[in-house]
């Protein structure tokens, strides 16, 4: 696997993908590779308008490709909730979650209709909820779950006395505590799904340093500085969006991997580089605070799992 491309991505046919924040940058990336291995793709985020450009675009490069729209608003439980009401009623199995979707860095503290901080709310909570929504569907499926998270993780922590930034907020130390959940939630997803007979295969990925709309969506109109940095940084030690990609596209497809399995990017700090196996740091294998994030998780979205 040391030139893994999307060439080397098996068949899909016959296979639900469902990915989050698949109308631009990484999602986008994924539901085109995705599409073009056979899969059935359903495009989840909040934009009709762009996700109608997604589906043109895809069918574009891929035709024949089935894909479709399907509005999912991250920041919003309720909208969670109706999105995966929906597929839960059709009973038909998904093989590949990829939870994608996210902010970055909004500079000031914000928050979802749901009152959780935007960051946290979004990158996090919404996943968590989502998947427990769908859990049926993607335990009939033996499902591949992908959650993406970030080479910020590494100098993260969950505060679990504050989980939702109320106190001192700071965006990217925020940013990293989002992401390094979502490692987390990928590994003890794998540990209960093992315990509780769910079949799932519960992996993680994250892009290293990739051209995305991710930064932008964040700052909004006070980050344009941030913004115009951040792009500089990628276009000196980072990659496309079709390059970081890859890894959470190894982690959604490549056969016999295990759960709990960490997939980036193979070069310097993993910042760029082929897809492989990336490391985990120390503070995402704690599992007494990946057990209390959980059941933090549970109340907060009133989502329960099994």
């Amino acid at each position: 696997m040391a030139s893994w491309t999307i060439h080397d991505i098996p068949d899909q046919s016959g296979r639900l993908a469902m990915v989050t924040g698949a109308t631009g940058g990484l999602g986008l990336e994924t539901a085109l590779a995705l599409a073009g291995a056979g899969a059935e793709v359903i495009l989840a985020a909040r934009n009709p308008d762009k996700g109608r450009a997604a589906e043109t675009l895809i069918r574009q490069r891929h035709p024949g490709a089935r894909v479709r729209f399907e509005i999912l608003d991250l920041a919003s439980l309720a909208s969670v909730e109706a999105f995966a009401g929906q597929h839960v009623a059709t009973g038909r199995p998904i093989d590949i979650l990829v939870n994608n979707a996210g902010v970055m860095a909004p500079p000031r503290r914000r928050v979802t209709p749901d009152g959780f901080e935007l960051q946290l709310g979004t990158n996090y909570l919404a996943h968590f909820a989502l998947t427990g929504r769908l859990l049926p569907l993607l335990s009939a499926g033996q499902a591949r779950v992908v959650q993406l998270s970030s080479i910020a993780h590494r100098r993260a922590k969950i505060r679990l006395d504050d989980l939702n930034a109320e106190r001192g907020y700071q965006a990217f130390p925020v940013y990293g505590q989002s992401k390094l959940a979502m490692l987390m939630f990928a590994l003890e997803l794998d540990r209960r799904s093992k315990a509780q007979g769910w079949g799932l295969t519960s992996v993680a990925a994250h892009p290293g340093i990739a051209s995305t709309d991710l930064i932008a969506n964040g700052t909004g109109e006070g980050g344009r500085l941030l913004t115009a940095v951040s792009n500089l940084a990628v276009k000196l030690v980072g990659h496309s969006a079709a390059q970081g990609a890859l890894p959470q596209l190894m982690a959604a497809t490549i056969p016999g991997v295990k759960g709990g399995a960490y997939f980036g990017p193979q070069g310097w700090q993993e910042f760029k580089g082929l897809p492989g196996r990336g490391k985990i740091r120390p503070q995402a294998l704690d599992t007494a605070v990946a057990a209390q994030l959980w059941s933090a998780s549970q109340a907060m979205t009133g989502v329960t799992f099994g």
